[in-house]
C-alpha cells in the first residue's frame, strides 16, 4: 500500500540527494531575490539615464508611476504564476511542469537586459513587458520547489530542507549587491565621471547604460546552470504514489534518486474509492478538514508580506542617517549605484541572511509554530521601538541605535514567518492539492507585497506636502506607517493560532491521508 512505502521515505536517512534537491530547487529563489534586489538599485540608475530634467538641481528619477510599474509588474506576475503553476503542478505532476518555470526564468532576465527603444516610454514599456513574465516564471517556483523539497524529504529534517530551499534567497541578495558593486567599479574606473553637481550631464556616462543591462541579466547564469539538473529529476514518490497511483514507478524512482533499499509493495487496485480520499478543493469535505489551515496561510503569508516588502522603505532613511549614501548631486551616477549596493549588501549580511539560516538550523527543534509566533512578536516589538520615539532615532547620534534595531526587523522577519509561511503551506494539505493550496497561500502573500511596496509608498510621505518626495502627494508619515505595520504583525500574530504544528510528523498525518486509506482497507475487508 501507498502510505507503507511512504513510510520508508519518511525513515530514510538524510542522503546526497536531499542536498543536491536543495540546490536545484532553490535557484528558482535565487533568481527571484536577486531580482527583486537588483531591480531597486538600477532604478535609480535608470532614472538618471532615461528622465534627466536640463537644469534641474537633482538628478533625474523615474516619475512615480513609472516606479511602480518597474518595481510591481514582476510581483503582479509572480502572483498570477503562483496560482497557475501551483494548480498545474497537481494536475499534470511536478516534474512535468518544473522545466517550464525555470527557461521563463532564465529567458526573460536575458531579455529583460536586452529591452530596447527609441524612447523612455517604450524601453520603461519593454521592460516591464518581460518582467511581468519574469514574475510569472518565479511564482511557478515558489509552489513547485517547495512540493518537490517536502515530498523526497523525511519527516526529521524536512522542514530544514524546505527552509533551505528557501533561504537561497539570502545568497540570491547578496550575489545581486555583489555583481552590482563590481560592474559599477569595473566601469566607473574605465569611464569615470563627476559628480552631478559639478558636471550635470556628463555624471552618467552614456556606457552607464551597459551597466544596468548586464546585472540584470546575470541572474539568469546560475539558473541555467541547473536546468539539465532539475530535468533530470524525477517525479517525486508522494505524487507517482498517490495521485498518478504508480507504487511500482515511486518504488523505483525512490531507490535510484535515495541509494536504498526500497521493500516493493504489491501494486493493489483498489476496488472500493473512499469518498473522503478524493475531495476537491470546493468541496465541504475540504473546508472542514482543512478551510481554517488554508485561511491561516494565506492571511499570515498576506500580512507578512505587507510588513516585509514595507520594510524595504525605510532603507533610504537609514542610508543617509548613517552617512553611507551623500546627497544624489554630489555623485555621479555610477558612483550612487556602488555606494547603494554596497549599503544594501551590509544590511543583508548582517540582518538578512542570518535569519535565514536560523530558521534552517532551528525549525525541526523548536518547530514552525513557535518560530512564527517569535518572529510576529518581535517584528512588532522593534516596529514599535523604532515608532514611538521616531524623532529620538532621527537625530545623528542615534543612527547607530537605528540601525541596529532596523537589522533585528529583517533578522526576525527571517527567522519567523518569512520562512514558515513558505514552510507550512506544503505539509498540513493532501498530495493531490498540495500544490495548489501553497500556490493560493503564496499568491496571497505577494498580494500582500503589492499592497506593501506600493500602497505603503505612498502612504509613508511626509504628512507636509512640500515635504514630500517629487511626484507623490502627502502621506500619514513615516512614524504612523511604522505605527500600521506594527498593527499588521499584531493580526499575523494572532492568525497564526490557525496553523497546525507540523514538526515530526509525516505529510499523510498532517493531510490525514493516512486515515483516508484506513478507511478504504476497512471497506474492502
Amino acid at each position: 500500500m501507498a502510505l507503507e512505502l511512504l513510510s520508508q521515505l519518511d525513515s530514510a536517512k538524510t542522503k546526497f540527494y536531499h542536498f543536491t534537491a536543495v540546490v536545484i530547487s532553490g535557484m528558482g529563489f535565487f533568481t527571484d531575490s536577486y531580482d527583486l534586489f537588483c531591480i531597486s538599485l538600477v532604478t535609480k540608475l535608470l532614472g538618471r539615464i532615461y528622465y534627466h530634467v536640463p537644469g534641474s538641481s537633482k538628478p533625474g528619477s523615474l516619475p512615480p508611476n513609472v516606479a511602480c510599474a518597474v518595481n510591481g509588474v514582476a510581483l503582479c506576475g509572480t502572483l498570477v504564476g503562483q496560482l497557475f503553476f501551483g494548480w498545474l503542478g497537481d494536475k499534470l505532476g511536478r516534474k512535468r511542469v518544473y522545466g517550464i518555470t525555470l527557461m521563463l526564468m532564465v529567458g526573460c532576465s536575458i531579455c529583460s537586459g536586452l529591452s530596447l527603444g527609441s524612447s523612455p516610454t517604450s524601453v520603461m514599456a519593454t521592460l516591464c513587458f518581460f518582467r511581468f513574465w519574469l514574475g510569472f516564471g518565479i511564482g511557478g517556483d515558489y509552489p513547485l520547489s517547495a512540493t518537490i523539497m517536502a515530498e523526497y524529504s523525511n519527516k526529521k529534517s524536512r522542514g530544514a530542507f524546505i527552509a533551505a530551499v528557501f533561504a537561497m534567497q539570502g545568497f540570491g541578495i547578496l550575489a545581486g549587491g555583489v555583481v552590482a558593486i563590481v560592474v559599477s567599479a569595473i566601469f566607473n574606473s574605465l569611464y569615470h565621471a563627476e559628480p552631478y553637481s559639478v558636471d550635470p550631464l556628463g555624471s552618467t556616462v552614456p556606457q552607464a547604460d551597459y551597466v544596468w543591462r548586464i546585472i540584470l541579466m546575470f541572474g539568469a547564469v546560475p539558473a541555467l546552470l541547473t536546468f539539465y539538473s532539475r530535468m533530470k529529476m524525477p517525479e517525486t514518490p508522494r505524487y507517482t504514489a498517490l495521485v498518478a497511483k504508480d507504487q511500482s514507478k515511486a518504488c523505483q524512482d525512490m531507490t535510484k534518486v535515495l541509494h536504498i533499499e526500497i521493500k516493493e509493495l504489491q501494486q493493489e487496485e483498489h476496488a472500493h474509492i473512499n469518498k473522503s480520499s478524493s475531495f476537491g478543493l470546493f468541496s465541504r469535505e475540504f473546508l472542514q478538514r482543512h478551510g481554517k489551515h488554508l485561511l491561516g496561510t494565506a492571511t499570515c503569508w498576506f500580512l507578512l508580506d505587507i510588513a516585509y516588502y514595507s520594510q524595504n522603505l525605510f532603507q533610504k532613511d537609514i542610508f543617509s542617517a548613517v552617512g553611507w549614501l551623500p546627497s544624489a548631486s554630489s555623485m555621479s551616477a555610477l558612483d550612487e549605484l556602488f555606494k547603494i549596493a554596497r549599503a544594501q549588501t551590509l544590511i543583508a549580511l548582517c540582518g538578512t541572511v542570518p535569519g535565514y539560516w536560523a530558521t534552517v538550523f532551528l525549525i525541526d527543534y523548536i518547530g514552525r509554530f513557535a518560530i512564527q509566533l517569535i518572529g510576529f512578536f518581535f517584528m512588532t516589538v522593534f516596529m514599535l521601538v523604532l515608532a514611538i520615539p521616531y524623532e529620538h532615532w532621527s537625530r545623528p547620534q542615534h543612527n547607530i541605535g537605528f540601525i541596529v534595531i532596523y537589522g533585528l526587523t529583517f533578522f526576525f522577519a527571517n527567522f519567523g514567518p518569512n520562512a514558515t509561511t513558505f514552510v507550512v503551506p506544503v505539509e498540513i494539505f493532501p498530495a493531490r492539492l498540495r500544490s495548489t493550496c501553497h500556490g493560493i497561500s503564496a499568491a496571497s502573500g505577494k498580494l500582500g507585497a503589492i499592497i506593501g511596496a506600493f500602497g505603503f509608498l505612498y502612504a509613508a510621505q511626509n504628512q507636509d506636502p512640500a515635504k514630500a518626495d517629487p511626484g507623490y502627494p502627502a502621506g500619514i508619515g513615516m512614524k504612523n506607517a511604522l505605527f500600521v505595520l506594527a498593527g499588521i504583525n499584531v493580526i499575523g500574530f494572532f492568525f497564526t493560532f490557525l496553523v497546525p504544528e507540523s514538526k515530526g510528523k509525516s505529510l499523510e498525518e498532517m493531510s490525514r491521508e493516512n486515515e483516508d486509506e484506513a478507511e478504504v482497507q476497512t471497506s474492502r475487508v
